[in-house]
């Protein structure tokens, strides 16, 4: 149930853990992930999370195909390896950002200086890109946790809020939406298609 008069601090906790749970969606579907996707535990929490958006989301969500993982537990990995996986070549529909609103090295470069920006920054020896969709997922959970944790102590929170608005903006806001017709055009599997 929504809470009409929710406190900033609540909000900004509630999307920290939404981020999350949306960066864990958006990952390799095996072990863990997969059964959690097939017992609609994944569903539960996204469906919990997102009840508790204030606003709430602007449409209806199918729950039962964020349940769906195919009717074999190679159905939906092998699905994210036609759809999402660079492999040894280009995927129709690539998770990282840099490929849709290019040029990819200036993406990359301007998602690095907003993870600097905020203390962070790939894991010492990662040959991991900067702008898969993942990463900035939790990227935008970090910077709504520390929105929570600066608010619960009564502190500005300016900084974070800005910086979840900008980097939005300018990389999931900017990307998502090409992502998401390139994915149309290539009929997924009902929980990627949601």
């Amino acid at each position: 149930m929504r809470h009409e008069s929710q406190l900033p601090v609540e909000g900004a906790a509630v999307r920290s853990a939404l981020y999350a749970v949306l960066a864990e969606a958006f990952a390799q579907p095996r072990g863990e992930l997969l059964g959690a996707i097939r017992s609609g535990e994944l569903a539960r929490r996204l469906l919990e999370w997102t009840d508790r958006l204030d606003p709430p989301l602007p449409g209806p969500v199918d729950w039962a195909a964020l349940a769906d993982a195919g009717p074999s537990d190679e159905a939906l990995p092998t699905e994210f390896t036609r759809l999402f996986d660079p492999g040894t070549s280009a995927p129709p529909c690539p998770l990282h950002g840099g490929l849709h609103v290019g040029p990819q090295m200036t993406t990359m470069e301007e998602v690095l200086r907003f993870y600097h920006h905020f203390g962070l920054g790939p894991a010492a020896g990662s040959r991991e890109t900067p702008d898969p969709l993942t990463a900035e997922l939790e990227f935008l959970h970090v910077l709504a946790f520390g929105e929570a944790d600066l608010c619960s102590r009564g502190e500005e929170t300016t900084s974070y809020r800005l910086g979840r608005r900008d980097f939005i903006a300018r990389h999931p806001g900017r990307g998502d939406p090409l992502l998401r017709a390139k994915l149309e055009r290539q009929q997924p599997m009902a929980f990627y298609s949601e």
